[in-house]
């Protein structure tokens, strides 16, 4: 069955080419306009970024080292990282700790081991010689206020003037912040 139509072939062609530049401009259009608004939306997101107290990056991981024949050769042989630095710290809960820093590629993590004899000097909280991550923040004292007045432990009381603290999070996570550069 043919259906039959009283406008030609060409007038048929112009109609359809009309038709198909109406959507394209329409798409066009509505593109450009949801291009301008993501741009206007991200200038505003970055501005407010700026002036807002976050978290802008990861500052170390440090694992708490119990046995460090395997862990040396874990981290060292097996994973491949490269050790760049090793300190005996000294001082209050922090006396006699081996603290070593691997790397690999642009990853750094630090392996704290305490000396036998200071074993009874870890604290509950925040001594660097617990598993715990630190995270980079670009202003430490507006969350460290929002962390007490929800009720979190802060390690370091004097967290805005020396610009770190850690506190324990709702999983048991011994978290740090560091607003060091």
């Amino acid at each position: 069955m043919k259906i039959y139509s009283s406008k030609s072939k060409k007038e048929k062609g112009w109609a359809n080419t009309i038709l198909k530049c109406c959507f394209l401009t329409m798409f066009i259009f509505l593109g450009t306009n949801n291009i301008f608004a993501q741009s206007k939306d991200a200038k505003i997101t970055t501005k407010e970024e700026k002036t807002k107290a976050r978290v802008i990056g990861l500052k170390n991981i440090c694992v708490h080292v119990l046995q460090l024949e395997k862990t040396l050769k874990l981290y060292r042989e097996i994973l491949g990282f490269k050790m760049v630095d090793a300190e005996v710290f000294h001082g209050p809960g922090l006396e006699g700790m081996l603290a070593m820093k691997l790397k690999a590629d642009d990853l750094t993590i630090g392996l704290s081991l305490t000396s036998p004899e200071f074993i009874d000097t870890i604290g509950p909280i925040g001594n660097t010689n617990h598993n715990h991550f630190m995270l980079k923040v670009n202003d430490i004292v507006p969350i460290g206020d929002m962390l007490k007045e929800e009720g979190y432990e802060l390690e370091n009381e004097n967290y805005a003037k020396d610009k770190y603290t850690f506190f324990v999070g709702p999983n048991g996570e011994i978290i740090g912040l560091s607003a060091w550069d």
